[in-house]
């Protein structure tokens, strides 16, 4: 799927419309390109899911921002739908956040995430988090604003601040984050149904909510959550379990019975698997060349 508006313009075009952004977390390459065929149209990146990725560690600030830049580039330049991207906590003081917004930028995310948690930050569903202080995160959001090159880069604030301070501190912090430049705004980890159908009602520009498997939000169907007002609905590290149990039972099969033809075959097919990878597009380039030769 190849499109002539950019991934940021797209991204700001599906923000207009009534119909709710539903995405999943796309740890790698190969689980965005799974979701972009399924009809994904917009994918997240997240913390959890680079982190357990790339190093097999959960999130607890150990990814550095040019591994989680690195992943962008690589997810960005494979799919054509707009990738949304987990900033942390911008990776230290004023000009870090200048520095992750460009460089973020320049590796093809259409939007990032930015939160208030001290540094190094903490999944928003474990417990024993901290936060800075409302001025110096809004300090933050007014040097991400005066960071960013494409005026259609979206700039997501999220706060922990729930889960320290309360619901209704949460929502007074997520008011000056988007009155300092924020686009779309992220209270993480709501604890009942009352709060999260509040939030959307409580700002005047659009909302994510994070529909966390095991989390500590209750779970509503998207069209439930669209219906209240938001506009995006992520479920971040659900295709990490799906995969996790998936791989289990492959390698107890190959250990119980010595083959996993059997679970294959139920998946789908190694044609398959080579058409989503594209090799007959790339292994035809020599006779296309030749093709097109005088």
């Amino acid at each position: 799927m190849v499109s002539a508006t950019k991934p940021t313009t797209r991204l700001r075009q599906l923000l207009l419309r009534p119909k709710a952004i539903l995405s999943l977390g796309a740890q790698d390459c190969f689980s965005a390109l799974i979701m972009e065929q399924a009809g994904l149209e917009m994918l997240f990146l997240g913390g959890f899911g680079a982190a357990a990725s790339l190093l097999g560690l959960p999130d607890v600030g150990l990814l550095e921002m040019n591994q989680m830049a690195d992943q962008v580039r690589r997810i960005s330049q494979r799919v054509s739908v707009p990738v949304v991207a987990d900033a942390d906590t911008g990776y230290g003081d004023l000009h870090n956040v200048a520095h992750t917004v460009r460089t973020f930028e320049s590796s093809g995310a259409a939007g990032l995430l930015l939160e208030d948690q001290t540094h190094p930050k903490r999944c928003g569903h474990f417990p024993g988090k901290s936060l800075i202080s409302c001025d110096d995160m809004v300090m933050k959001w007014k040097a991400a604003v005066d960071a960013r090159k494409d005026p259609d880069f979206v700039l997501i604030a999220r706060t922990d601040a729930r889960a320290v301070e309360g619901f209704e501190k949460a929502a007074e912090r997520m008011n000056a984050y988007l009155e300092a430049g924020a686009d779309v705004g992220f209270i993480e980890a709501p604890q009942s149904e009352s709060e999260l159908r509040q939030i959307p009602n409580l700002f005047n520009k659009p909302m994510l909510v994070n529909m966390l498997s095991g989390g500590l939000t209750p779970i509503l169907p998207a069209q439930e959550l669209e219906r209240l007002g938001y506009r995006i609905v992520v479920c971040p590290v659900e295709s990490l379990m799906v995969t996790a149990q998936a791989i289990r039972e492959l390698a107890r099969d190959l250990l119980e019975t010595g083959r996993v033809d059997h679970l294959a075959a139920k998946t789908g097919s190694f044609h398959d698997l080579k058409s989503l990878l594209g090799l007959e597009g790339i292994m035809g380039l020599k006779d296309r060349l030749k093709a097109r030769e005088p």
